[in-house]
């Protein structure tokens, strides 16, 4: 049965280091949450305290609303995947994946039909008896999740379990994710610095930044509404550009960037020297030259990108905007240098706090 998970103001310190510093979420039960932050944010430092591996400095972790502080990792409902996987590779598949219902003193025909039922539900039907060490890396990935699911666990934390494997593959697990998450319906926790996997499977998602809490949300508010600076340029949205001035008419308003006026919608501060314009590359577009209230600007590089092609333009201040265009889009004839007009779409561009 799903958990709810309540982080109420916990910090960790260790020592003059704070890992955690405050924090705050409530997790509903039967949700996919993910900690979402760059190396040393404090994400697994969190995910450690909510299966029982460490213990806060202060605050509260509950499960349903009871205190599971003093709750060793081995009573607590929750199953965790490793980054590492920490398959034991003296053992088969089913001995793997059994381990632990052993340990709770279930064998014979009772174990054996947990064994295959989880491994049934990974895709793994038939691999009992193989040899860890002779699969894949997707297979061993998915030993690792018939091993946790087969607890039947209430709460599965994924502690960056896709590190180390090749994009195809990657894809490949992340839709695992979400079709297990579908079928167990248990609280599913990952733990990632990988933007893709957190907006393809969070129903919410928290980005995280020295011990702290950025901003929590769905994930398509991280795109419309990024809380600042540091969100955006981890989401992806790298074009922060420093308006000179601000006009505001209520939620909205002009922001004027190198003498050329922006319209935005206002989230942060109206103050330029404490905001920054944050415009989405794929809500641009390049306009024809005598479009009006286009933007003009001079091309100053591309990257091809596959599907999509970058195109770098600069303000006459030296500030760049990146716009995504077709990757088969015949740009032959831009030149560096160049000047080229661009539109803006609906909400392409928002104000935010520095």
């Amino acid at each position: 049965m799903a958990i709810s998970i309540q982080i109420d103001h916990v910090s960790r310190e260790y020592g003059p280091v704070k890992a955690l510093d405050d924090v705050s979420i409530d997790i509903k039960a039967g949700e996919f949450f993910t900690l979402l932050g760059s190396s040393g944010c404090g994400k697994s430092s969190l995910l450690k305290l909510i299966g029982g591996f460490d213990r806060q400095t202060s605050g509260r972790v509950c499960f349903d609303g009871k205190d599971v502080g003093d709750l060793p990792a081995n009573q607590r409902p929750v199953n965790t995947v490793f980054q590492n996987l920490a398959l034991f590779p003296h053992m088969s598949v089913a001995q793997n994946v059994g381990y632990g219902l052993r340990l709770k003193g279930l064998s014979g025909s009772r174990l054996q039909v947990k064994i295959d039922d989880a491994l049934d539900l990974v895709e793994l039907t038939g691999f009992g008896a193989r040899d860890v060490n002779l699969l894949s890396g997707g297979q061993r990935q998915r030993v690792a999740l018939a091993r946790a699911l087969v607890m039947e666990p209430g709460i599965l934390l994924l502690d960056e379990p896709l590190t180390g494997l090749d994009e195809r593959l990657r894809q490949q697990m992340r839709d695992e994710f979400g079709r297990l998450h579908k079928r167990t319906g248990a609280t599913f926790i990952l733990v990632t610095h990988n933007q893709d996997e957190a907006l393809s499977l969070s129903d919410r998602m928290a980005v995280m930044h020295k011990g702290r809490i950025e901003q929590m949300d769905v994930p398509a508010r991280f795109f419309e509404t990024p809380a600042n600076a540091f969100v955006a340029r981890f989401v992806g949205i790298d074009t922060l550009l420093h308006p000179q001035a601000v006009l505001v008419s209520g939620n909205h308003g002009a922001a004027t960037i190198a003498g050329q006026t922006v319209q935005v919608r206002i989230a942060g501060p109206a103050d330029p020297a404490a905001s920054v314009v944050a415009i989405r590359p794929d809500r641009l577009f390049l306009a024809p030259p005598n479009t009006d209230a286009a933007l003009r600007l001079c091309v100053s590089g591309t990257t091809f990108r596959g599907l999509h092609r970058d195109l770098r333009l600069a303000f006459g201040d030296g500030q760049t905007l990146m716009i995504a265009i077709d990757a088969d889009m015949d740009i032959g004839e831009l030149a560096i240098g160049q000047e080229v007009a661009i539109g803006l779409k609906p909400d392409a561009a928002v104000l935010i706090s520095r």
